[in-house]
């Protein structure tokens, strides 16, 4: 498949936001994180991604809006897809293959013609992407992680739980930052200091909103695609230069030598 087939993290969520109006780069990301979608990289290290991807991404969006299904049983479902015939970049990224219908079992992803296929009707009601949120006790299970380090990120504010009568629902950033701030805190890192690093992505990100908003106050699609690429590829530009500039201050330890 050659470049021009392949589609930029802000094209795919051009081509999201109508079926999917609350999906977002972010959400994309997580699922990534999560193994449920697979992109290829630029060799500048930017996400490219093939309509047969797209069309999976597009199942999983739809089951977890559509049938409350959490991660794990999607991920169960498209691993019965892999061994049905279910188009991947790595063993068949022609858009212009035809699965057969024959084929039992699966999801769109795995019999039409990728490049024609078809997308559900956009609902008039527009509602949160919560379908795949979790309660504590599923978070805690699902990581293996501590109870108390949850409630110390809580009480930091790393975390912010959506309460549902008397329950705390975490979203999947949420446990995308438990995860990791676990990790951590495992390795003595306190979690007082983990608010560092959120205080500066919130300041990295109000500097990259001054850049976006004057697409997003133009209200047309195509603006919106060029504000979401933009934001995507000025946040990969930041996570390299962040870790230059802790290669750079770790160099010295790196080459043997100590202050």
């Amino acid at each position: 498949m050659t470049d021009k087939n392949y589609l930029s993290i802000g094209e795919v969520l051009g081509l999201l936001l109508e079926e999917f109006p609350d999906v977002t780069i972010s959400k994309i990301r997580f699922l990534e994180s999560q193994g449920l979608i697979e992109p290829e990289r630029t060799a500048s290290g930017y996400r490219k991604f093939s309509r047969s991807e797209v069309e999976r991404l597009r199942f999983i969006l739809r089951e977890q809006r559509e049938n409350y299904l959490p991660l794990r049983v999607i991920r169960t479902k498209l691993e019965g897809d892999t061994s049905d015939g279910m188009i991947r970049p790595y063993d068949d990224t022609s858009p212009h293959i035809v699965r057969s219908e024959a084929t039992s079992g699966g999801h769109p992803a795995a019999r039409q013609n990728l490049s024609k296929a078809p997308s559900a009707p956009s609902r008039t009601s527009k509602k949160a992407d919560d379908t795949s949120s979790i309660s504590r006790t599923e978070l805690l299970q699902e990581l293996d992680a501590d109870d108390v380090v949850l409630k110390s990120l809580v009480a930091n504010g790393l975390v912010k739980p959506r309460i549902v009568g008397d329950i705390e629902m975490f979203s999947p950033l949420d446990k995308e930052i438990v995860s990791i701030a676990a990790q951590f805190i495992a390795k003595g890192i306190d979690v007082r200091h983990l608010k560092t690093w959120k205080h500066s992505a919130e300041r990295e990100f109000g500097l990259f909103e001054q850049r976006i908003m004057p697409f997003l106050r133009q209200r047309n699609p195509a603006a919106r695609q060029e504000a979401m690429e933009l934001l995507d590829e000025l946040t990969d530009l930041a996570d390299q230069l962040r870790t230059a500039f802790v290669t750079v201050a770790a160099r010295g330890y790196n080459e043997g030598r100590t202050q």
